[in-house]
C-alpha cells in the first residue's frame, strides 16, 4: 500500500513499503504537514508512517516507539528517515538513532524547526515566556492542551500553569483565517498575549527536500 492510497488512522498512516524507497517515520502531528509536502513536491518516492501524537504527551516514551518503528520497517525499505525533533527526549533519540543507523529532524522540537532552528535558537532567551501553538495544536487545542491540564473541569488551575507566560504564538504553517481566529482565542482563554508568525513548513520542509 502506498501513502497515495492510504487513510489517516489512529496510528497514522501505514504503507507496507518496498526496496528503493524512503520511509519517514514521524510523530501524528506533522502527517498533514508532510503530506502536503509531499503532494507539492511530488516527492513520490517517499512513503510515510505516524506515531500517535498523543506521545507528545509522555516524551519518555518516544524513544521505544520510534525503535519498534524502526525494527518494523527496517527490512523493507533502503532508507528510512526519523521526522522527530529531541522532543523531550534529552538526548535519548538522538543516541538511539545513531546507534540503529538512520537520521532524524535537527533541533529541539517542532516549534524551533518550523520557525527555522537558527532562528529560534537566537531569539530563544527573548522568548522564554512564550508559548507556542502549530496549526495541528490550534486544530487540537482542546485535546492536547485544556483536557490533559484539567483545564475544562478546573479552570482556576490556568494562572497556575501560565502564569508565568506573557504571549501565545501561533506558527502558522497555513493562510487559514479560522485557524488564526482559533488560535486567537485559544490566547485568550489562556490569558496571554497573542501574536501570529506566517513560519510555513520552516526547516522540515527543507530537511525532506534533502532527501
Amino acid at each position: 500500500m502506498s501513502l497515495t492510497d492510504t487513510a489517516l488512522t489512529e496510528d497514522g498512516l501505514a504503507p507496507t513499503g518496498s526496496r528503493g524507497r524512503i520511509l519517514l517515520i514521524a510523530c501524528g502531528a506533522l502527517a498533514r504537514e508532510i503530506l502536503d509536502l509531499r503532494a507539492a513536491n511530488g516527492w513520490t518516492h517517499l512513503d510515510l508512517t505516524c506515531l500517535p501524537a498523543k506521545l507528545h504527551l509522555y516524551p519518555e516514551k518516544i524513544t521505544q516507539a520510534v525503535r519498534d518503528a524502526v525494527s518494523k520497517h527496517a527490512d523493507a525499505y533502503d532508507d528510512i528517515f526519523v521526522v522527530y525533533a529531541d522532543c523531550g527526549t534529552g538526548g535519548l533519540l538522538e543516541a538511539a538513532c545513531k546507534e540503529m543507523g538512520v537520521h532524524m529532524v535537527s533541533g529541539p522540537h517542532c516549534y524551533s524547526f518550523f520557525e527555522g532552528n537558527e532562528r529560534f535558537a537566537r531569539q530563544g532567551e527573548s522568548e522564554i515566556t512564550t508559548f507556542y501553538l502549530t496549526d495541528f495544536l490550534v486544530r487540537q487545542f482542546e485535546a492536547f492542551i485544556i483536557k490533559p491540564m484539567g483545564l475544562d473541569r478546573h479552570p482556576e488551575l490556568r494562572d497556575m500553569y501560565f502564569g508565568n507566560y506573557e504571549k501565545l504564538v501561533y506558527q502558522a504553517q497555513t493562510d487559514d483565517p479560522a485557524l488564526t481566529q482559533k488560535a486567537r482565542d485559544a490566547a485568550k482563554t489562556l490569558g496571554l498575549h497573542f501574536e501570529r508568525r506566517f513560519t510555513g513548513y520552516g526547516d522540515l520542509e527543507t530537511t525532506l527536500s534533502n532527501l
